[in-house]
């Protein structure tokens, strides 16, 4: 593995780098609802979705090498379960359940990166929950099981919103794995819409990795490439690209070696798909090394859509000055047609017309001075609720948008803009805006580029060169 000790202090590092200037702008703004390093505070994590006969379960079992989890046709538990390695008991050659928590644990914990999480209620606290495994395969990640998709299931059914808290664990796991089976190369409705619109909105395309499960379960070589050309159909036209997704090929010999269905079949192709299982195993085996790239990528992400953000808010400010600069001048100029008008009138009318010219001057002043004071606070409120409305109802103009990076990045924050907007009246202090600005752009602009740099260094390392040196930046 990599040097853990160069690895451990990056990351230290790229932590503090979060809490100290990341964070506090992140929940100040509504960017985020808990501290941005708590999704990323814990070990690597590797997401497994699927449809509920994918063989998730039997899968992880195989990885781990013990029943861990209840496997089955039906569907068998419908809770997500995080699987985590316990360091505190002595290695054994028997892989066991060492220990297992509630939801509840788990959210209140501290040491898990599951604050987010709260926010689905009750109904998703109950089918949350922690096992701890004395397994090799877990010494540097975690896994996530989840309940297995299905195409009748509604949020009602289900007692929390299950996409929602799908992109939230995709948001913060390091590699996504959605598995399919040879019985269903199709998609169901959840599974539709988890990689139409939950996978992209929440995670990066890199990080999700499609597997084709239970491959044993062909009838043979030729009902497998069938099958495979299905799903590589199917997955094409759900994310819309051109190109064919990669599609991993696995099965569990350990389940296999009981199944009905595999004594039926012509089994003979599997051993030319070994080297399938191996990469597959390995892409599994190195979220450890994902996870400072994605530790990279995550600063820069939220480095740039914090700048958009704060950009749009000082905009918004410096176009408030010159509609103010305007709204004055214009009353000042009404005020002085006003007085004009009001020494025209003394001067046209018989009776005042004799009157002293210096008093028909000051009268004229009165009228102009009552009415720039009645065009500065009287009008004021309602002219600037004006500009706001306006602003609110025509929020692109305050950013320029001259590429597809700075629209997708402002898609991300508009909303954030607009909710902060419309909570303060547009009432809130430039100069602090422009300071958190400066601090998080040259987070962006000078950090990012370094930690990629740093990254990019640890990545070249040989496994197991020794440890000689220490991380490249520091903080």
């Amino acid at each position: 593995m990599y040097r853990e000790n160069d690895v451990n202090l990056l990351r230290t590092e790229l932590l503090a780098m979060v809490e100290n200037h990341l964070t506090p702008v992140a929940l100040r703004y509504g960017y985020s609802d808990v501290p941005l390093e708590t999704n990323i505070k814990w070990r690597p994590q590797v997401l497994v979705l699927g449809n509920y006969s994918s063989g998730k379960s039997t899968l992880i079992n195989d990885f781990l090498g013990a029943d861990i989890q209840a496997t089955g046709q039906a569907p068998t538990d419908d809770s997500f379960t995080i699987i985590t390695y316990d360091d505190s008991i002595p290695s054994s050659p028997i892989i066991r359940v060492t220990e297992e928590r509630d939801g509840k644990f788990l959210l209140n914990d501290p040491e898990y990166p599951y604050d987010i999480l709260k926010k689905h209620g009750q109904r998703f606290i109950s089918h949350f929950k922690l096992k701890k495994v004395n397994s090799p395969f877990l010494k540097n990640l975690a896994i996530i099981d989840t309940p297995g998709m299905l195409d009748s299931l509604t949020e009602r059914d289900r007692g929390y919103n299950y996409q929602e808290v799908i992109g939230d664990f995709a948001q913060i796991a390091d590699l996504v794995l959605v598995l399919f089976d040879p019985h269903k190369a199709g998609t169901i409705r959840e599974a539709h819409i988890s990689l139409r619109d939950t996978l992209p909105a929440r995670t990066f395309e890199d990080r999700v990795l499609f597997v084709l499960n239970r491959i044993d379960e062909c009838d043979s070589l030729i009902d497998l490439l069938r099958v495979y050309g299905t799903l590589c159909w199917n997955l094409s036209q759900i994310t819309g690209r051109k190109d064919i997704p990669m599609i991993h090929l696995t099965y569990s010999p350990r389940a296999g070696k009981t199944s009905e269905n595999r004594a039926e079949c012509e089994t003979d192709y599997l051993c030319y798909l070994e080297n399938q299982r191996e990469k597959l195993k390995k892409a599994i085996l190195e979220a450890p090394r994902y996870r400072l790239d994605h530790l990279a990528s995550f600063i820069e992400t939220h480095g740039e859509r914090l700048s958009h953000l704060l950009e749009a808010l000082i905009s918004y400010r410096k176009q408030f000055r010159k509609f103010r600069l305007k709204y004055a001048l214009t009353g000042f100029f009404v005020s002085f047609l006003g007085g004009g008008a009001a020494i025209f009138a003394i001067t046209a009318n018989v009776p005042f017309a004799q009157t002293d010219s210096r008093w028909q001057l000051v009268s004229g002043g009165v009228v102009a001075l009552a009415i720039l004071i009645s065009w500065m606070t009287l009008l004021r409120k309602y002219i600037r609720s004006i500009f706001h409305r306006k602003r609110l109802k025509n929020l692109d103009r305050l950013t320029p948008l001259e590429n597809q990076t700075r629209r997708d990045c402002w898609q991300s924050v508009r909303e954030l803009v607009y909710d902060y907007l419309k909570k303060t009246g547009g009432l809130f202090s430039e100069k602090e805006v422009k300071k958190e600005y400066a601090a998080v752009r040259r987070v962006f602009s000078k950090r990012a580029p370094e930690i990629r740099e740093a990254v990019n260094e640890l990545s070249r390392i040989d496994y197991d060169q020794p440890d000689t040196t220490e991380a490249p930046i520091s903080s």
